[in-house]
């Protein structure tokens, strides 16, 4: 709505009081005024979120879907003891299906040989989540064990010289052989208790004779169902010692993967929130500032300051909903061709988001408008009438300033237990007001060197409004530095997760080789030119007392410490320690001496020069703990809780094992190899490798489309605060003009003014982005931090990219010819 406009409308008090005038007004001021920036930057955030949650509530559902066919159901009860029947009848409250599962080790038996197998009784809709793949006689497949039936590993046959439809004998049951199981969906990493899998149906696990008193089981009941269901379930309950919840979220490395992953996506959305928040802030203070004069001449014309607020807060609400609307319409087509990328990585059918991205985006919207729109506005309602003749003093108000507790309070309500949410936010406030202060410190020490005339000009520009300049310089390096620290923390977590499954990773494990045939064994892969790991003796015990107090009552606690208290743990001694730990504190001894992992010494208060007691066949043992070591366990190399210097435990008797590495072709190898070692057990993990780099694969797309798009919103947004800058310009650029300045001269000025800032702000940038993965990946995401010298380079190049861009973009039409 332009001044001459109003003036011959409406003089005096005969201001239109009618809504419908009121509103059409209001729509007028939006396309015409100053307010199409702030509804874009509306429109952009709720476009953003949008996008971004919708993709994130997809993604996470897939990881979600994935790590619970990892464990063939959505939650799982394990326990030495049959399931308690209130478990089962909570189940079927909650209309949760269940399926029962007993797991043993028994002896197969063929008319040549034995081996020593991990047995798992399932029902016949077995598994609930996953795929399990039998392949019978003539290559049929098959996805249930049905009563009568015994499925067996590959490498089973081999071991036993059995083929499909012999017979075979578990325990006490006999039962022909159906087929090999190709693919199951219960596949972990742990080479000292993995045997040849065998599956029968529970009707047949009575036959087997398997399960007497004292026997070793380990009874299962998976539960799939209604998210909420599923969570009341488990909440209700209240464990008993020997019994366990697995979830997704606690399936070692791969729940790791996840719950990293699922911390980025909240993230991303966080940063990609508060880029949008600046620009909305910067938005809404300039249009304020532009109309001051509006509102004085509406004042004194009679406007009462009711008809003022209506004529205000129309706006307000005629820009939030076009831009929840427009926001909405254009996120949904940025989800979909976000979703380009990963057309060969997520599933066809696609998990529905719901409405849950539509009314996210209009509370972020709300919360971050009501504050960024009503501090201005109310104070722009102050505004007095002798402005229209006078420019009075503004004085800093504090009205309105109580509308920041409204996103304060959702913030707290959302992320309140967030702790890496927290560490980046409190970073960030401070942060960002030492971004302002040092980026415009460097503008000042730029300006003591001698330039030519349009640089001079350009810095004392800078210098001569310190405020606005350093809100411009914070703004500009703080949205770089968010950008930044979506890519680079996306990087290290990368990094990170491709070290799970390492090329040269070993996926077979040679296990209860006798210490006779050790050499020999060895001399056979090197013949064959395997890659290995060196030869561990394997002792199995248990830590029994710390400087001369018994471990039981530490056996309440949770963690992987306590953990190793529950069960006979492996030992192995060395004369140095393995190269792949890293030694923390202490170090290694030649005679009694003790390493221990990290994670069990803190669990355990273990410390260097502690006196350990342990127990193998029930014959005690002590060492002093010599050194205390971080332990690599995503690597599927041998690794141990405690390693023992070669005088405390070698005279014990043990078994050796060793890693190596085969191609998928060598099956041959595999299979001779067990006939020429018929007592060594062979452990294949290629099948359960090649289901974590799936998984592996299509999280690192997710991340990095995901990532993406918070790049190219924070490049959006520092377009759009640059374009409302050089507008800002335009009557002191005028003004330059009518004194006689050449267009030559003030479009060298602002080249060298937004290109200082550009340059000042992308350094200043990189520096916060540093500090702050720093923090993130070394106690947020707990990994080891590194420096990203490229980003030096790279941050300020695209910060002058995106500068030449915005002032290409304007340039024309802030220099058009003065009439």
């Amino acid at each position: 709505m332009n001044e001459k406009s109003l003036t011959s409308t409406s003089l005096g008090n005969h201001l239109p009081s009618g809504n419908r005038m009121i509103l059409r007004w209001s729509w007028r001021e939006i396309w015409q005024g100053q307010l199409w920036p702030v509804m874009a930057a509306l429109t952009l955030i709720v476009a953003c979120v949008v996008a971004l949650s919708a993709l994130a509530i997809r993604v996470e559902k897939v990881m979600t879907d994935q790590g619970r066919s990892m464990m063939a159901a959505d939650l799982v009860f394990r326990s030495a003891n049959p399931t308690p029947e209130s478990i089962l009848q909570r189940a079927a409250e909650q209309n949760l299906v269940t399926s029962s599962q007993v797991r043993f080790q028994t002896m197969a038996f063929s008319d040549t040989g034995m081996q020593l197998v991990s047995v798992k009784s399932v029902e016949s809709n077995y598994p609930l989540r996953g795929e399990l793949l039998l392949h019978g006689e003539n290559n049929e497949v098959y996805t249930q064990v049905n009563q009568g039936e015994v499925w067996v590993a590959d490498r089973l046959l081999s071991l036993l010289e059995l083929h499909i439809g012999d017979v075979i004998a578990i325990g006490d049951a006999e039962l022909p052989i159906s087929g090999v199981i190709e693919s199951e969906p219960e596949l972990a990493f742990n080479p000292f208790r993995t045997m040849p899998s065998v599956f029968i149906h529970q009707s047949d696990l009575d036959k087997t004779g398997a399960i007497q008193l004292g026997s070793r089981v380990q009874y299962r009941t998976l539960f799939k169902g209604d998210d909420n269901g599923v969570s009341l379930l488990q909440s209700e309950y209240e464990l008993q010692a020997g019994e366990s919840w697995i979830s997704e979220e606690t399936q070692g490395r791969t729940a790791d993967l996840m719950q990293k992953a699922k911390q980025y996506l909240s993230l991303t959305i966080l940063m990609v929130i508060l880029m949008a928040s600046v620009t909305l802030v910067l938005t809404c203070q300039h249009y304020a500032t532009s109309r001051a004069n509006t509102v004085a001449m509406l004042k004194s014309m009679g406007a009462s300051k009711a008809w003022l607020k209506r004529w205000l807060f129309n706006q307000v609400g005629l820009m939030f909903i076009t831009g929840v609307i427009a926001g909405s319409l254009i996120g949904l087509g940025l989800e979909l061709l976000l979703r380009i990328p990963l057309a060969d990585i997520l599933p066809e059918e696609l998990p529905s988001y719901g409405w849950q991205p539509f009314l996210f985006g209009s509370i972020v919207a709300l919360f971050i408008g009501l504050p960024a729109l009503g501090i201005p506005l109310l104070r722009l309602l102050e505004t007095p009438a002798i402005s229209v003749l006078q420019s009075q003093i503004s004085h800093s108000s504090k009205k309105g300033l109580w509308l920041i507790l409204v996103p304060t309070a959702a913030f707290l309500l959302m992320y309140g237990s967030n702790s890496l949410v927290w560490m980046v936010s409190i970073g960030l406030v401070v942060l960002f007001i030492l971004l302002a202060g040092v980026s415009y410190g460097l503008v000042h020490f730029l300006g003591r060197f001698k330039w030519g005339a349009a640089m001079t000009l350009a810095l004392s520009r800078i210098k001569r409004s310190p405020k606005n300049s350093m809100m411009q310089l914070a703004a500009l390096s703080g949205s770089l530095m968010l950008v930044a620290v979506i890519w680079l923390v996306r990087t290290d977590l990368l990094g990170d997760w491709q070290q799970t499954l390492p090329p040269d990773a070993p996926n077979v494990f040679a296990m209860n080789i006798a210490p006779y045939e050790q050499q020999d064994y060895l001399q056979a892969l090197d013949n064959e030119k395997l890659d290995r790991s060196e030869g561990y003796p394997i002792v199995r015990g248990r830590l029994t007392e710390i400087n001369g107090e018994s471990t039981k009552e530490k056996m309440k606690g949770e963690g992987q410490g306590s953990d190793a208290l529950r069960r006979e743990i492996n030992f192995t001694w060395r004369n140095t320690l393995p190269v792949h730990n890293q030694v923390t504190a202490g170090a290694w001894t030649s005679e009694n001496g003790v390493s221990v992992e990290q994670d069990v010494a803190n669990d355990l208060d273990i410390t260097i020069g502690d006196t350990l007691s342990f127990s193998v066949n029930s014959q005690p043992f002590t060492a002093v703990v010599n050194s205390i070591r971080v332990v690599d366990w995503q690597s599927m190399k041998p690794n141990f809780y405690f390693i023992f210097t070669p005088d405390v435990i070698a005279d014990l008797p043990a078994t050796w094992l060793v890693s190596f590495k085969v191609n998928d072709d060598e099956n041959t190898l595999l299979n001779q190899l067990a006939r020429d070692y018929p007592t060594v057990s062979l452990l294949d993990f290629r099948t359960m490798g090649g289901k974590i780099q799936a998984m592996l694969a299509q999280i690192t797309w997710s991340l990095t489309v995901l990532a993406g798009l918070g790049v190219v919103s924070g490049i959006l947004l520092i377009f759009t605060l640059l374009r409302l800058s050089l507008y800002q310009r335009q009557r002191e650029i005028t003004l330059y003009r009518t004194l006689g300045a050449s267009r030559q001269r003030i479009s060298n000025t602002l080249w060298s003014e937004y290109g200082v800032m550009a340059l000042a702000a992308g350094f200043v940038a990189v520096m916060g982005a540093e500090t702050i993965v720093f923090s993130l990946v070394k106690w947020g995401f707990k990994l080891e931090p590194t420096l990203h010298i490229s980003m030096w380079l790279v941050l300020p190049l695209i910060a002058m990219m995106i500068v030449f861009m915005s002032l290409v973009s304007v340039i024309n039409q802030l220099l058009k010819p003065l009439k």
